[in-house]
């Protein structure tokens, strides 16, 4: 059997990435087990729309583990002016009928609604206590498409079925989610205007490596949990929850969002590239010579162990003429803390590998920050590594697209007014 000229495997194994009637069905068919029930009372569950970790479930080390199914829908406000009460009503309610539907947890459901600088736009006042900037190029070799919907809702589940059911839900194509009624949906009031879909976790990056981007000749490893072969997401390289939050002001609980989509291109990094040169260039030359890393780096426990690199990273740059990518990050930190909290994931949207980069913060400066030192710019002034060649990863990335949201408090998700006071 086959589905829009692929097979019924290939179709499943994309179903995600297709989404719509048929791609659920595709999931159904295969089926594997139930779908945790949610709560009774949605307003049980925390405040902060961006509390996941306590949901999330955890690696043998102790880092929390990403859901492995994302769907990300940038949504367009249908009405002429300001959001009705009606409105936010209707929005509210289609999301507590997920709530209710699903678990708040990696094996139900887990997500966030934010909102652009384009939607704030319509109000009269500006947004109240956070600074929430236009997006824009971040790097002089950059020239990204800059993301203007007026919301995005990010959907997570280590379920593919969860994800698929959930947006055909909230679109109005299906009367239940995980069997229970949906009061109301987004249809009339918010609109797709672009579905962006990935994934994150061992064995599926493996399985998605045949796009544009990955050479045929050397395959990603079967563990690796992205497209690069190397755990990501170490506790000790993550800002908590606390951290990025929002603590003042009427949208206080909340947390700034950035997402961009960076296309990968990873034929010179498997098929030329040695695994000195990948550990040096991900992590810092040091651990590739004191060979640190083992396989994906799973034995690296919760710290990617950047104390271990030369805190000098031009000094290092020059000597070495190569710098690492978390080398170069350990210096966007504050009280010794990372500024952001990471929640991206691969994507082949498009037949391109990709990576939806997504992280939190309590300011969009904050974001800023953290890019300066990613890009290196003063290593590459100052030293023989170039301005992305052997400059951490940057030379296997090109930015395609950057946005920027503010993820209000669960209390104020629905369609918010800039100045809520």
């Amino acid at each position: 059997m086959t589905e829009r000229g692929i097979s019924r495997r290939e179709f499943a194994k994309s179903a995600v990435a297709i989404g719509g009637t048929a791609a659920l069905a595709a999931c159904l068919d295969r089926g594997s087990g139930a779908v945790p029930e949610g709560t009774d009372d949605p307003s049980s569950l925390p405040d902060r729309q961006h509390a996941w970790n306590a949901a999330l479930a955890s690696d043998d080390a102790g880092n929390h583990r990403l859901s492995r199914h994302h769907v990300l829908l940038l949504l367009d406000y249908t009405g002429d002016e300001t959001p009705t009460d009606a409105d936010r009503e209707q929005v509210e309610t289609a999301l507590r009928d997920l709530e209710r539907a699903y678990e708040w947890s990696n094996e139900g459901l887990l997500f966030t609604l934010g909102y652009s600088p384009a939607y704030f736009d319509r109000f009269e006042a500006d947004v109240a206590g956070v600074d929430l900037p236009e997006p824009a190029a971040l790097a002089p070799f950059e020239d990204p498409e800059l993301d203007t919907p007026d919301a995005l809702l990010h959907l997570a589940s280590d379920d593919e079925r969860v994800v698929i059911e959930a947006e055909e839900a909230l679109k109005g194509r299906r009367d239940t989610a995980n069997d229970h009624e949906m009061t109301a949906t987004f249809d009339g009031v918010l609109s797709e205007a672009e579905r962006r879909t990935g994934f994150v976790g061992a064995g599926l990056p493996a399985e998605h490596q045949d796009a544009d981007g990955i050479p045929d000749s050397e395959p990603v490893p079967e563990e690796a949990p992205l497209f690069m072969g190397f755990k990501s997401g170490f506790e000790g390289n993550q800002a908590s929850e606390d951290r990025v939050t929002v603590d003042s002001g009427p949208f206080a609980g909340g947390a700034t969002q950035h997402l961009s989509k960076i296309r990968l291109q990873l034929q010179q990094w498997y098929e030329q590239d040695s695994r000195d040169q990948r550990v040096s260039k991900m992590f810092c030359p040091a651990h590739a010579a004191e060979d640190k890393v083992e396989g994906v780096g799973e034995n690296l426990g919760t710290d990617s162990g950047i104390d271990g690199c030369p805190e000098d990273v031009v000094d290092s740059g020059r000597r070495e003429g190569v710098v690492g990518h978390s080398q170069k990050l350990s210096r966007a930190r504050e009280d010794d803390s990372p500024l952001l909290l990471r929640r991206d994931f691969d994507s082949t949207d498009g037949g391109e590998a990709s990576v939806h980069f997504l992280s939190l913060q309590q300011s969009i400066a904050d974001f800023v920050e953290t890019k300066q030192a990613m890009n290196g710019t003063d290593v590459a002034e100052n030293s023989a590594v170039g301005q992305r060649v052997n400059n951490g990863i940057l030379q296997y990335m090109t930015v395609r697209r950057r946005g920027n949201y503010l993820l209000p408090p669960r209390s104020l998700r629905a369609l918010p007014p800039a100045d809520p006071a």
